[in-house]
């Protein structure tokens, strides 16, 4: 079982010369960088420390888009979802925003690009405003809820996969819509086992089961991987990047009783693997 601390606890990780304050249950905070002056030289202990806590929240990172995808791109080749419109100029990055909507966007815990091949290893936020209110990004720890799940359940789930497909965006012609993933993931750096899924619009079926058992099955994963008792809440700050592991973390933004602008740039990392399943 895993050392599950108190909610909203937090303490030091050594990290070489980052000084890093891990959360519960999810979640690590990196201080003492610079994103800009960096370089490539950030992202292999950024990587590992990913692998291991699945988000890292990086305060006072003053930068401009070209920065944040100078940034990015020192974890590999950079991934956009089709479908989305691309920030202009910047055509690797999309928009986040509520400005000029009569109703909050909606938002339910999900990763990212689920239904390719090889999905994203990666997503980062760059706050460019923030709510005077509301607006936090939840994330929850796919490594517990593996570890967590009942003994009787985690049988019989071994070996099997999920059907992600596309919803909510149109890829458009000759994109890919939707890709089988191992039910339970190996991570490719730390070898720690993760239960992978996303939000039950996109999870259709689980290999071996008829309709209704899928449903039923997948309805009960992820209500047990989003309960609250999993789930760190960021609260965000001017300056403020965060990026996360897609992985091991599953994500949705809370819209309810934003107060002001919320706009956030987002970018990702291509995979490089397809999901792996526990041998």
């Amino acid at each position: 079982m895993p050392v599950i601390h108190a909610p909203d606890a937090a303490w030091p990780v050594s990290v070489g010369a980052m000084e890093c304050t891990a959360h519960e249950p999810i979640g690590v905070t990196v201080t003492g960088v610079s994103v800009a002056g960096a370089g490539a030289g950030l992202a292999p202990p950024l990587r590992d420390l990913l692998a291991e806590h699945g988000v890292a929240v990086l305060p006072d990172q003053w930068i401009d888009d070209d920065a944040f995808l100078t940034f990015l791109r020192g974890f590999g080749e950079l991934a956009f979802t089709a479908g989305e419109t691309p920030l202009p100029g910047h055509d690797d990055l999309n928009v986040i925003s509520n400005v000029g909507r009569t109703t909050p966007p909606r938002s339910v815990f999900h990763v990212d690009t689920s239904y390719v091949r090889r999905p994203p290893a990666y997503t980062a936020l760059r706050a460019v405003s923030i709510p005077e209110a509301g607006g936090e990004t939840l994330f929850t720890n796919q490594y517990r809820a593996y570890e967590t799940l009942p003994e009787a359940l985690r049988d019989k789930l071994a070996g099997r996969t999920i059907r992600h497909v596309v919803s909510g965006v149109d890829p458009g012609e000759g994109q890919e819509t939707e890709a089988e993933h191992p039910v339970f993931r190996r991570h490719p750096i730390s070898g720690r086992v993760a239960l992978y899924l996303s939000t039950p619009a996109r999870c259709v079926a689980v290999s071996g089961m008829d309709e209704q058992e899928s449903a039923d099955t997948i309805a009960r994963l992820y209500e047990h991987a989003t309960h609250e008792r999993n789930v760190y809440r960021h609260r965000w700050a001017p300056g403020d990047v965060v990026i996360w592991d897609n992985a091991c973390v599953l994500h949705r933004a809370d819209h309810d009783g934003v107060v002001g602008d919320r706009v956030m740039h987002r970018g990702m990392v291509a995979g490089t693997d397809v999901p792996s399943a526990v041998a």
